[in-house]
């Protein structure tokens, strides 16, 4: 079930910010549209191994809601739907951008520091 978009009070920008793209997946929903282009559902859920079809379904409905995603629905048999980013969504993943640099140095610290990783897959340079 998707709940209602939050809009506010909010105490800063980062509350309104962090508020759009809270959970684990939007951030990267946005990531593959970015650098992929227009996805159809198939595509993104490939493109984001771990995400079940039911989380998927309800982050791409959110990220619609806050009109961060663009969701064309083909009425032909069988229907085929493609997701986009929105001016606002491409918007977004560039204000994420210098976030995704700093966790690429965080990991490379950590690297060199001889932390134990997450389980998580290594990040690609295409990835920032």
């Amino acid at each position: 079930m998707v709940t209602s978009a939050r809009r506010g009070p909010y105490v800063c920008g980062i509350d309104a910010g962090m508020d759009v793209v809270s959970g684990k997946w939007k951030s990267l929903i946005l990531w593959e549209l970015n650098n992929h282009g227009t996805r159809r559902f198939g595509e993104l859920r490939r493109g984001l191994p771990g995400v079940s079809e039911k989380m998927l379904v309800q982050q791409l409905r959110e990220m619609e809601e806050d009109g961060l995603v663009h969701r064309e629905v083909y009425r032909e048999v069988p229907p085929r739907v493609e997701y986009s980013l929105t001016e606002h969504g491409t918007s977004l993943n560039d204000a994420l951008r210098s976030l995704g640099e700093w966790g690429k140095r965080r990991c490379e610290r950590l690297a060199v520091e001889g932390a134990p990783r997450s389980a998580g897959p290594t990040i690609r340079p295409s990835q920032a």
